[in-house]
């Protein structure tokens, strides 16, 4: 059984500045981050990045520029990481199935990991991050300090929802209808 967590990256792993984060000296991993994915990797998951990046799209700035980023967080977490995905498109200059809410970005991971969605967590702080989760079968923590329409569970960062994955570590209780039910 393969198992992974699917981490959103600004707002989860590095610092939400409120606009595109893809300058390297702008890039501020989170405090708790690399000890939060020391742990889930010590306990068996794979960890795979998958991250909106609608500026490429916009001519903002470059893939290149979001690699740089991915490549200081990959340094300042020990080389954790198994995988980065990003989604450069935005739906008003192209279509795309990458983009959250879809959830092609964690289906490609998915099959290349031959992961068990059932024993997959997705951490986001948005709930378009959670729908992507929802789509693809992988349960959801949303992070954060804002409450978003009562989602549960909803702790505040990293760390927290690494203790939570932890102390639950058993696939994801799902109704007669297939759909999961949230506990």
């Amino acid at each position: 059984m393969n198992k992974a967590v699917f981490l959103d990256r600004d707002g989860v792993l590095n610092h939400e500045m409120g606009t595109y984060v893809w300058e390297p000296a702008k890039f501020v991993v989170a405090a708790g981050v690399p000890e939060s994915l020391a742990r889930l990797k010590a306990a068996g998951y794979y960890l795979i990045v998958i991250t909106n990046q609608a500026g490429i799209a916009k001519g903002l700035y470059s893939a290149a520029d979001v690699q740089a980023c991915h490549a200081k967080l990959q340094a300042a977490t020990g080389g954790l990481l198994d995988a980065l995905y990003f989604a450069p498109g935005h739906p008003s200059v192209s279509e795309t199935l990458r983009r959250k809410p879809d959830s092609l970005m964690l289906e490609q991971a998915l099959a290349r990991f031959r992961l068990d969605a059932a024993h997959c967590w997705l951490v986001g702080d948005r709930l378009r991050d959670i729908a992507a989760g929802d789509k693809a079968g992988v349960r959801g923590i949303l992070v954060g300090p804002d409450e978003a329409d009562g989602y549960q569970p909803h702790v505040a960062d990293l760390r927290a929802a690494t203790d939570l994955i932890l102390a639950t570590n058993i696939p994801a209780a799902r109704n007669g209808t297939g759909a999961r039910l949230r506990g």
